[in-house]
Formats: C-alpha cells, sequence, structure tokens
C-alpha cells in the first residue's frame, strides 16, 4: 500500500462518503474505489460497508484507520522537519513545557536575541502527557517538566517508554503562590495542611489526569475545593484576586512579581526541574542557545 492509498481512505473515512472525498481531493471516484479495494485486498480486511445512508467503517476498518493516520501523521512530520533542509533554510526551534514563567520569559529573550533572517520558533505551554509526546514524536526539540520523589517512577517509566533522556536545570523547594492580600501572605514559611482551607488552583491534564502527572506538588491530598485552568493568564488572575494557591517551584519571573508572594512550605519534598530531550537526537545549536537563556533566567530570578 502507498501514503496516497492511506490518504484517500483518511479521506473517505472523514468526508463519510466517497463521492464528498472525490470532490474535496479533486480525484475520481473510481480512483478512490480502487484505493479502497487494493488496500482491503493487501490487508485482507473490510474496511467500508456500504447502505443506502453511505459509507460507515468496520471494526476491522477503524483499526487500519488507525495505524493509518499514525503513518501519515508520521510521515508529515518527517516531511516538514526536512523540506528545503538547506544551508539557507529557515532555522527552527519547538519546545513544549508545562506552564512555568521562565521558560516563557527564555524563549521572549532568544527570539528577541536571535539575528537570522528566517526561522520559524514555537513554544507550547501543554499537558504533561504533550510535553512528553511532542519530544517523542520530534514535534518539539526540548520539553520542560519536574521530577519528584514522588512521581519520579511513574514519570520515569514514561519517559523510558517514549525514548527520552532529562537533564536537570535546578532544584527547588516547592512554594505556595498566593496573592499579596491573601490571609497568609505575610508568613514566612507554611505547613502544607495550612493552606487546606482555602481553593486550590491547578492546571488541566485532560485524559491523562492523575497526581502522577500533575504539574504541582502534593496533588495527591485532598482538596475539597478546585479550581482547574489552562493558562498562566488565567492563574495569575485568580492568584492575584482571589484567596486561592497553588504551588511550584517558587521561582518568581519579571510578570509575576506584581501582587503575588511565595511562600516556601515546610517539606522535604524537592521539585528537580529539567529539559527532555530525544535519545536519538542530538540537541541543535539553537537548541542549546534556548537552554543557556533559560538557565541565565532562572540564575536571575532564583
Amino acid at each position: 500500500m502507498t501514503l496516497q492509498q492511506l490518504r484517500y481512505l483518511i479521506a473517505i473515512a472523514n468526508c463519510g462518503s466517497i463521492s464528498s472525498a472525490a470532490h474535496e481531493l479533486y480525484v475520481s471516484q473510481s480512483s478512490l474505489s480502487i484505493a479502497v479495494r487494493d488496500v482491503e485486498r493487501e490487508c485482507g480486511v473490510k474496511i467500508f460497508s456500504r447502505s443506502s445512508k453511505g459509507i460507515t467503517l468496520t471494526s476491522e476498518g477503524a483499526e487500519l484507520l488507525g495505524y493509518a493516520r499514525q503513518v501519515v501523521e508520521q510521515a508529515d512530520l518527517m516531511e516538514a522537519r526536512y523540506k528545503g533542509h538547506a544551508a539557507d533554510s529557515p532555522q527552527k526551534l519547538a519546545i513544549s513545557s508545562q506552564h512555568y514563567a521562565f521558560a516563557v520569559e527564555a524563549f521572549l529573550a532568544f527570539v528577541a536575541d536571535y539575528e537570522g533572517e528566517g526561522y520559524t520558533f514555537s513554544l507550547s505551554e501543554t499537558r504533561t502527557a504533550d510535553v512528553i509526546l511532542d519530544v517523542s514524536e520530534f514535534r518539539s526539540d526540548i520539553g520542560i517538566l519536574y521530577l519528584s520523589s514522588f512521581n519520579e517512577q511513574v514519570m520515569g517509566k514514561a519517559l523510558e517508554d517514549a525514548n527520552l533522556s532529562f537533564t536537570e536545570l535546578f532544584c527547588a523547594n516547592p512554594h505556595a503562590f498566593v496573592g499579596e492580600h491573601h490571609p497568609l501572605s505575610s508568613r514566612k514559611s507554611l505547613k502544607i495542611e495550612e493552606l487546606a482551607p482555602y481553593p486550590r488552583y491547578s492546571f488541566e491534564q485532560g485524559s491523562s489526569n492523575s497526581f502522577y502527572f500533575a504539574e504541582e506538588p502534593f496533588a495527591e491530598l485532598p482538596s475539597e475545593k478546585r479550581v482547574i485552568i489552562s493558562d498562566r493568564g488565567t492563574l495569575s488572575n485568580l492568584l492575584a484576586h482571589h484567596n486561592g494557591y497553588t504551588v511550584a517551584t517558587g521561582v518568581l519571573s519579571s510578570e509575576m512579581h506584581s501582587g503575588i508572594v511565595s511562600i516556601p512550605l515546610e517539606t522535604d519534598e524537592v521539585m528537580r526541574v529539567g529539559y527532555v530531550t530525544h535519545a536519538e537526537r542530538q540537541l541543535t545549536q539553537l537548541a542549546q542557545r534556548y537552554i543557556e537563556t533559560l538557565t541565565r533566567v532562572i540564575e536571575e530570578h532564583s
């Protein structure tokens, strides 16, 4: 079978009929029918069931389409990665990260300092599982996340399965982030149980939601009041204007200095923040430059 045949199958499944797919792809219906027939013969399965209402995937067809989508997606990623791969082609760098303000600040500084003519730089603040997936499937050069004694066994297995290597950037004791008018904001340190009466803010983790993939330490502790969000802007507003809290590294970036206080927690837990890379891929010069910028920003705001 060919990539083109797989693309035809995916289009037919998406459109719900061969005629609609033919119209969308600007090919004849007979070409699509032949592609379906040839793949069915080669794989020995029936992909579509036909009726007066159109076509639907069989159970074997749904499974085959799952593999087809993965193959086509990987082919598209490879083509995008190496298309025009010449000395004068645009420079590329992609970063995936848990929600860390210092990672964003470093990215902004990196972009501002870059003097090349052509480039494509991207930063995705995303869920923990997506950070791992992006790097493992070469969508991102670097992923930024943390390990701790609580999550290291599960996260370490996830990184190993994805063929990723973890490099530590810094260690931090967990801190509670609260607004400057929070009842606890003047405290020099806190016990984790003292935060229990207040709403806890945490980042949404989607279908991979588990205590081990949480971006905040002590996520396993019960909380009667929880607010789940997906971006740092919302988190900053909640912290600045309401009496909730979140737990993080304690590294404040310039955008968070106003109205937000970081208070160390009295705990033996340690957050090991670092970056992950694919074990079979060398860091590019751009990736190395970003890590240098990231290290500098962390030192400035520690």
